[in-house]
């Protein structure tokens, strides 16, 4: 018996056309980029005043972090090596062990030479007795004068003998304690050059050590600026790797001798590495201030925002809300930064809170104190 079936339902589709699109827009209002967010008052946020303020005018150049000191530790006896101390890595102070070297042929060497100084003292003392009984003996004339010179002979030698065993035991207790490998300076241990159960002659590598209390970096001083610059002149420091990080540093050394191919000079300069927070080897740009003192309108570098290949700063208008204004950045002193554009001393510019603002938007301004440099 053949089934029946309802008729299937039909799909019916329909376009808009472009008028209906238009309309629709029309009747749905636009929301403005720029509007506040409903049931939101003010935006909290720190200002402070522009500046007046004499700076010099700085110069940022690149370099590599350096160790100001190095080495390379070696043992100052042969033997071999019972302990490796200080691995990789390891953090070490000044005169804290390295390696230790076997010490038993040292110090049964020792105890043969204290024996023998022992009988050598026993020796002289009597020959310090027979020579003053027989200068007793001598000016008595009871003994001739051949006795009387191999007596103070036999006290000579008891005594170069008891004088070279004195020396060979002071020598072995060195050795003892050079048997122990410290190192010269605080620092870490950045190589192992031995390991346990190797041999070592003297001034064979044991490990290499970085100071890393105080580092340095090398520059290329560009020509122009060499006559500007004197040892000791104060730099900030910065590193690509350590974000928000900025220490204070001198010119340690500048090198009167410029490459020939770059006319640049090499420059030091040398900043306390508290903490261990730099590397040997980080990317450093140090900010170097040159020339003469001139005015300058300066904001503090917080209240700078980039936004693709523009800057600017937000400044504190009328009905207290923020107006966006293009900067152009120039000298850096410290905290602070020189700008040049439409803003004037005293104007209210917003250095906490600015990376959430947009140009019209009311917000609640409290000040915010930086140091002058």
């Amino acid at each position: 018996m053949m089934r029946t079936y309802p008729p299937s339902p039909r799909i019916f589709t329909h376009t808009c056309p472009l008028a209906c699109l238009a309309l629709l827009a029309l009747l749905v209002p636009a929301i403005p980029s720029t509007a506040q967010p409903p049931g939101m008052g003010p935006s909290p946020v720190g200002t402070t005043e522009a500046r007046q303020y004499s700076i010099r005018r700085s110069v940022r150049l690149s370099g590599s972090v350096e160790a100001r000191r190095s080495s390379v530790v070696a043992s100052e006896v042969a033997g071999l090596v019972v302990e490796l101390v200080a691995r990789e890595g390891a953090r070490v102070v000044r005169g804290a062990p390295l390696a230790r070297l076997r010490r038993t042929s040292l110090e049964q060497r020792l105890a043969a030479r204290v024996a023998d100084l022992t009988e050598a003292l026993a020796r002289l003392e009597l020959a310090n007795h027979t020579l003053e009984r027989n200068r007793e003996l001598f000016t008595s004339e009871v003994i001739s004068r051949q006795i009387l010179d191999d007596a103070i002979s036999e006290q000579a030698a008891w005594q170069g003998r008891v004088d070279s065993l004195k020396a060979e035991i002071a020598q072995v207790q060195d050795d003892l304690t050079r048997s122990v490998v410290p190192a010269p300076f605080s620092g870490v241990v950045v190589a192992e050059h031995t390991e346990e159960g190797e041999w070592l002659g003297v001034g064979s590598p044991v490990v290499e050590l970085l100071d890393l209390e105080v580092l340095e970096v090398a520059l290329e001083l560009p020509e122009r600026y060499y006559a500007e610059l004197q040892v000791g002149s104060s730099t900030r420091v910065s590193f690509e790797a350590l974000p928000g990080v900025e220490i204070a540093g001198k010119i340690n050394a500048i090198i009167p001798r410029a490459d020939p191919n770059t006319r640049t000079f090499p420059v030091k300069v040398r900043f306390p590495n508290r903490g261990h927070l730099a590397a040997v080897g980080m990317l450093a740009q140090v900010e170097i201030t040159v020339g003469d003192a001139y005015p300058a309108l300066i904001v503090p570098k917080d209240a700078v925002v980039q936004k693709g290949e523009g800057r600017f700063v937000y400044r504190i208008g009328a009905e207290s809300k923020v107006e966006q204004i293009p900067v152009t950045l120039g000298s850096a002193a410290g905290a602070w930064l020189e700008i040049q554009g439409p803003v004037a001393a005293g104007d209210r510019i917003v250095t906490r809170g600015n990376e959430r603002l947009f140009p019209g938007m009311p917000v609640a301004p409290s000040p915010v104190e930086y140091p002058l440099p």
